[in-house]
């Protein structure tokens, strides 16, 4: 079944070209981590922005959001890499991809911080109104803990995803792991080989953290049900 793929699979020189694969992946590994920093914040910024009481900062978060979530990915890093020169702004190409894709990841984010905010009973909203608690304060000790226990996996599930959209930012030359793969597969014309590895590498990285999201779910629901029925938890665990 497997031996027309292993006749195309070629062996020989995959121990010269993988250390450069491995030193791709660590640049997107890179790329994730310095994306995730800014976005997460930049994020919650935005998600406070449109639910606050200041209608035009509202307006200005909503229309960051529609414009970024309206428009791909590429296209924005096309502008800051290419179109901003012609105003005198240049990146190099690794800060144009962070850059870029924590504009697009973090308007996405703030949607996934609204989702949770919301969810938050609004008897418990109404108890913090009755006990005097300011705004600022309901939010910093009944809302933001509330709602982060319940964002934190679909933030696991973006963080997962920014990882394979590294790949994004080939088009502005940074040699993360699918650029370093067509740099290669350019010179030895081993396409199968090279992204057969690559799809490895990226499911490697990927199916770990994919797991680890699916066991924060499992304990999220756990600590859900256990709130509201302490025995249940107890019996869960």
């Amino acid at each position: 079944m497997f031996k027309p793929f292993l006749d195309l699979f070629n062996f020989q020189g995959v121990s010269d070209y993988l250390p450069d694969l491995l030193r791709g992946a660590l640049i997107s590994i890179e790329l994730t981590l310095c994306v995730m920093v800014i976005s997460l914040p930049f994020g919650l910024v935005l998600c406070l922005m449109k639910i606050g009481r200041s209608r035009l900062l509202a307006t200005l978060a909503s229309f960051y959001i529609e414009v970024i979530r309206g428009t791909p990915a590429l296209l924005q890093l096309f502008y800051i890499y290419f179109v901003l020169p012609a105003f005198g702004v240049r990146f190099d190409p690794f800060t144009a991809g962070v850059i870029g894709l924590s504009i697009n990841y973090s308007a996405y984010l703030s949607e996934v911080y609204r989702a949770g905010i919301v969810s938050v009973p609004k008897g418990q909203i109404e108890a913090a109104k009755a006990l005097g608690m300011s705004r600022v304060k309901m939010l910093r000790l009944i809302i933001l803990p509330q709602a982060i226990r319940i964002v934190v996996p679909p933030l696991g599930n973006y963080c997962i995803s920014l990882f394979k959209d590294t790949s994004l930012v080939s088009i502005v030359t940074v040699r993360e792991l699918i650029f370093t793969g067509q740099i290669i597969s350019s010179t030895n014309f081993q396409y199968f080989t090279v992204f057969t590895i690559i799809g490895a590498i990226y499911l490697a990285f990927s199916y770990p953290g994919a797991l680890i999201v699916r066991w924060l779910e499992r304990k999220m629901a756990v600590g859900a049900k256990a709130r509201r029925n302490p025995e249940a938890g107890v019996n869960a665990q």
